[in-house]
């Protein structure tokens, strides 16, 4: 075998083991579960600002089984709007948050998710999700909150809020990978349009 025959198979060797490696610790992030913002866009409504969100939400089989046994998950959604200032900390011009409770009833045999007084039942867990994951025409700001023509940093993220599970479960999350999931802060420049929506 020559030096050059031999350099070719480790090569490859290594190229094996790294992408095995690779798809590992894919299949571990998918088991751990997580959040991802996909989009997001602030638009001018008809009594404010409202905000358009896409999300992909994915549960570990851990958080699956701990809902069909009848825990309920919330999910807190934030959204933050400040104004940048060379002299001082940015402007907070408008911050919201809102919760969903993700739960499954056993009688029904439908999983449940819920909002201040709304609520919505599924007959599965995926379809939950997919209500979950979109985010349409929440009104984040007030008609007047923003001046015209002025450009502001809108921020949004979702996540498995931890200080709403039961007290025992609270200690179990603490520190562990599959209950901590949500996304990172989703950042994006906006302007005030000249003439806002009637």
């Amino acid at each position: 075998m020559t030096v050059s025959s031999t350099l070719s198979w480790k090569s490859a060797l290594r190229a094996f083991w790294l992408g095995l490696l690779l798809a590992c610790c894919a299949g571990a992030l998918r088991a751990a579960g997580e959040v991802e913002v996909k989009s997001a866009a602030l638009a001018p409504g008809e009594e404010g600002y409202v905000l358009n969100a896409d999300f992909r939400v994915e549960l570990s089989p851990h958080l699956e089984e701990v809902v069909s046994r009848g825990v309920p998950l919330y999910f807190l959604l934030e959204f933050e709007l400040t104004r940048d200032r060379w002299y001082w900390f940015d402007e907070s011009v408008a911050a919201r948050s809102q919760t969903y409770r993700l739960s499954y009833h056993a009688l029904t045999r439908q999983y449940r998710l819920s909002t201040g007084a709304l609520a919505q039942s599924f007959q599965t867990l995926d379809e939950a999700l997919r209500i979950l994951s979109r985010v349409r025409e929440w009104q984040v700001a007030d008609k007047g909150a923003l001046k015209p023509g002025m450009t502001y940093e809108a921020a949004v993220r979702l996540h498995l809020d931890l200080g709403e599970l039961p007290k025992p479960l609270q200690v179990t999350a603490i520190g562990r990978k599959e209950w901590n999931i949500g996304s990172e802060w989703h950042r994006w420049p906006y302007t005030a349009p000249e003439r806002e929506a009637k």
